[in-house]
């Protein structure tokens, strides 16, 4: 596992669970002080109730990241409370499956809301603060479906595409300014999420392929781990990676096959 620690204070959204949950605990075991930020009050306790017993620092402030009043007011209290923002993970997100023919009006506006539009909410309450002090990172975290067709998932796969094009396009705005703007997208990871997706087949489709929606499987043989992303996250976010920004990086067992 790499050593590459983060200083300052980290914002971290969908730190309820999963992937968030991950990476909020892997920045504060390695020094960062999170503020940690989701919509469900009771995950987001868990989170803080663990990261506390290790001795880390964490703040919970729950924020739904479609509202541009609580997350603007998350980055005032993350300030207030542990100091000037220097690193930011977007990695709050939901989903919706079936064909695009069931997609509801409902579903497709709230896998947008959350996915893209909290993206940008996020991405521009970070830039107003950031960019002045002409230092800082982000990191969104997507999916590879962002840019591989994906049958019964168009909602979300149009949706990350859209946070990773929102993304790239903060990360050349604010590159002049010394804030750089990088992607993780991960395939398929061991969260909550894949497990209800995957409740009545396992995970064998996806590490095999499935020839009938189109998919090929996973070269490496193994489903992600969180702790595998947020590893990820962590060296985009560090000084080791000072000379990239406005990348994606897939972390996904080959799935993408690129």
């Amino acid at each position: 596992m790499s050593e590459f620690g983060i200083s300052g204070t980290a914002v971290v959204t969908g730190a309820a669970s999963g992937i968030g949950r991950a990476v909020a605990a892997d920045l504060a075991a390695h020094g960062t002080r999170v503020a940690a930020a989701d919509v469900d009050p009771d995950g987001l306790a868990r989170t803080v109730r663990d990261l506390e017993s290790r001795g880390c620092k964490v703040l919970a402030l729950p924020t739904d990241v479609t509202d541009t009043a609580q997350v603007e007011a998350l980055f005032d209290e993350a300030e207030a409370a542990l100091g000037p923002v220097t690193a930011v993970v977007g990695a709050a997100g939901v989903l919706a499956t079936g064909p695009v023919t069931d997609c509801t009006d409902a579903d497709w506006n709230r896998v947008l809301a959350v996915n893209a539009t909290g993206v940008f909410t996020v991405g521009r309450a970070a830039a107003r603060r950031m960019g002045p002090r002409g230092h800082g990172s982000l990191v969104t975290v997507a999916s590879n479906a962002a840019g591989v067709p994906r049958a019964g998932m168009a909602a979300y796969a149009a949706s990350k595409a859209a946070a990773v094009a929102l993304t790239k396009s903060l990360g050349l705005e604010l590159a002049p300014r010394g804030v750089r703007c990088n992607v993780v997208s991960p395939g398929s990871t061991d969260t909550p999420m894949l497990r209800a997706m995957t409740a009545g087949t396992g995970f064998g489709p996806l590490l095999e392929g499935d020839p009938s929606a189109f998919k090929v499987g996973i070269p490496l043989g193994r489903i992600a781990d969180p702790q595998d992303v947020a590893a990820a996250v962590r060296f985009l976010l560090s000084d080791a990676a000072r000379h990239i920004t406005m990348h994606e990086l897939h972390v996904d067992g080959g799935a993408t096959l690129r």
